[in-house]
């Protein structure tokens, strides 16, 4: 009896601006390149650049299909599961707690499961169900980011005003990536430039 090819799990992490749209994009392309069939997804509160595509701060981009929740995800991928091999799904922070027993489901059936999400919130909290999702992983990448104030490896996303909203979508002029020197999770806009480094 053949053995069934073990799906995998693969989560793609970090702050703003550390690139993970950018490697996912990357691997769905070597899969592609490889002739593996691919999905992708993205949820409908991430429009920042395009709709029907996932995009990173640098511009690449990859075909994507738009969906407000988890049961949107399934009820799309599942009547062509047996042409998909590689699924990819960004800003994976952002879909409800559903994602992480689809993710189960999915590697169970032998696919092969790319995730990129932020790790935490403006706040250096858990985001979403990206840290079950770490648990899970058969490989997970870390990413950081190069913090806007003093240039050193940076973990945390920074949000520039007062909003205390979970989710305020944005990039560039909304959010910084920080070390953890100098982040500020409440700073306002005023105080977020006023942050003085540390004398050498």
């Amino acid at each position: 009896m053949t053995k069934p090819t073990p799906g995998r799990i693969e989560v793609i992490s970090g702050p703003m601006f550390s690139g993970k749209s950018e490697e996912l994009i990357r691997r769905l392309k070597r899969a592609r390149i490889a002739r593996q069939r691919v999905a992708c997804y993205k949820p409908d509160i991430d429009l920042r650049y395009h709709r029907t595509s996932i995009a990173s701060h640098s511009a690449q981009t990859h075909e994507a299909i738009t969906v407000a929740t988890t049961e949107e995800l399934k009820a799309d991928l599942f009547p062509r599961l047996h042409d998909i091999e590689v699924i990819g799904i960004d800003e994976a922070q952002f879909f409800d707690p559903a994602l992480v027993p689809l993710t189960v489901e999915l590697v169970h059936l032998g696919k092969r499961i790319i995730l990129a999400g932020l790790d935490t919130t403006f706040a250096a909290e858990p985001f979403g169900p990206i840290p079950a999702l770490l648990a899970i992983s058969d490989e997970v990448t870390k990413l950081s980011a190069v913090c806007m104030v003093c240039g050193a490896p940076a973990i945390h996303t920074q949000r520039l005003g007062q909003s205390q909203e979970l989710v305020v979508v944005g990039a560039a002029g909304l959010y910084e990536a920080r070390c953890r020197a100098c982040f500020r999770p409440y700073a306002d806009e005023n105080q977020a430039e006023q942050l003085e480094l540390p004398h050498s």
